[in-house]
């Protein structure tokens, strides 16, 4: 699939009214981790589920997607929340990725860019936090995507934010009873530790 396949197809997907904005479970359940302030920013945001938790915490933030569908979704959202502290933006992570010491937060989820792993490292302030969800090849069910190339291989998150101090991980592969937990994911918080 060309990239003008593949953005048409997401433009679609969010344009489905049915969709509402979700924030990734990473974030949910280490929400306690955020700083107080500082600025965050959401890649490959899509609706916006995480930009708009971040935002409602009381952090400056940037919600960056290809989707325009998506983008102009989440900035009605933004608006209807009166939340001026976030701000949407069309952007391709992968062809324009954050700057350098940039952000106190950053939070991917259901995206995986591999080539991205040193530049989001290096967006990342000192005391800065990376929370990362996505979707593994080791799979109970059928949610994700259907290509290998965009789910992790066991433990990978590990290995590609290695750089970081690793503050929360998850991965539960098959084991146990399969009926429950956070299965088809892997989910990380790391910290860029001050020099």
């Amino acid at each position: 699939m060309n990239q003008s396949d593949l953005l048409d197809q997401w433009e679609r997907r969010h344009g489905d009214p049915s969709l509402r904005p979700e924030a990734a479970q990473v974030l949910v359940q280490n929400r306690h981790l955020l700083p107080a302030q500082g600025l965050a920013a959401d890649l490959a945001c899509g609706l916006g589920g995480n930009a708009l938790l971040l935002a409602e915490a009381g952090l400056r933030v940037s919600a960056w997607d290809l989707s325009t569908v998506a983008i102009e979704r989440l900035r009605n959202t933004a608006i209807a929340g009166g939340l001026s502290n976030l701000q949407p933006e069309v952007r391709d992570v992968a062809a324009r990725p954050p700057t350098a010491a940039a952000f106190d937060v950053i939070v991917v989820s259901n995206y995986l860019e591999r080539r991205l792993a040193p530049a989001l490292i290096a967006a990342l302030k000192p005391g800065g936090l990376l929370f990362y969800q996505t979707f593994t090849r080791i799979a109970v069910t059928g949610r994700g995507p259907n290509n290998p190339a965009f789910r992790l291989t066991d433990n990978e998150l590990l290995g590609l934010f290695g750089a970081l101090a690793i503050r929360f991980y998850r991965e539960e592969n098959r084991l146990g009873d399969l009926r429950k937990g956070h299965r088809d994911v892997a989910m990380l918080v790391a910290e860029r530790v001050r020099d």
